[in-house]
């Protein structure tokens, strides 16, 4: 992987952005993007792919904790599809379960205070989201 990754989990009020490094190997946060109206949330995301020269998108899908499709992924989607049509790079999922509460717990342990923590925890759940398929995608590597 020689391009740089956006990992986006996409929430009902925001959406977490997180970058990884060009070489794919560290995922970082980037920001929140507040879901205001989806117009400007894709021309917002769209700016950051512009500026960060992102070769790639990681979408973290919302799946149900036993694995099936809920509401929510049908929401994601519909966000996707509209995505893909300003943005045109590949698109891949990747199951997030669990990761705004692994980010809350870390941002927790490390003493944030909650307004802290609202900010920061949606980007750092796109940076686990991020991390996981990068991690996968260097496992499947010789």
């Amino acid at each position: 992987m020689t391009s740089v990754c956006l990992g986006l989990d996409v929430g009902r009020r925001r959406i977490g952005v997180a970058l990884s490094d060009p070489e794919g190997l560290l995922a970082v946060p980037l920001t929140t993007v507040l879901r205001s109206d989806t117009e400007s949330a894709l021309q917002e995301i769209s700016d950051l792919v512009g500026r960060h020269n992102v070769g790639c998108i990681v979408v973290g899908l919302p799946s149900l904790l036993s694995g099936e499709a809920g509401e929510e992924v049908q929401k994601v989607n519909e966000f996707v599809a509209a995505m893909q049509e300003r943005i045109q790079l590949p698109v891949e999922y990747w199951d997030e379960r669990l990761s705004t509460v692994a980010a809350e717990k870390m941002l927790r342990e490390r003493g944030a205070k909650r307004e802290t923590r609202d900010a920061r925890r949606d980007s750092l759940a796109a940076a686990l989201i991020l991390q996981g398929y990068l991690d996968s995608k260097k496992v499947s590597q010789p």
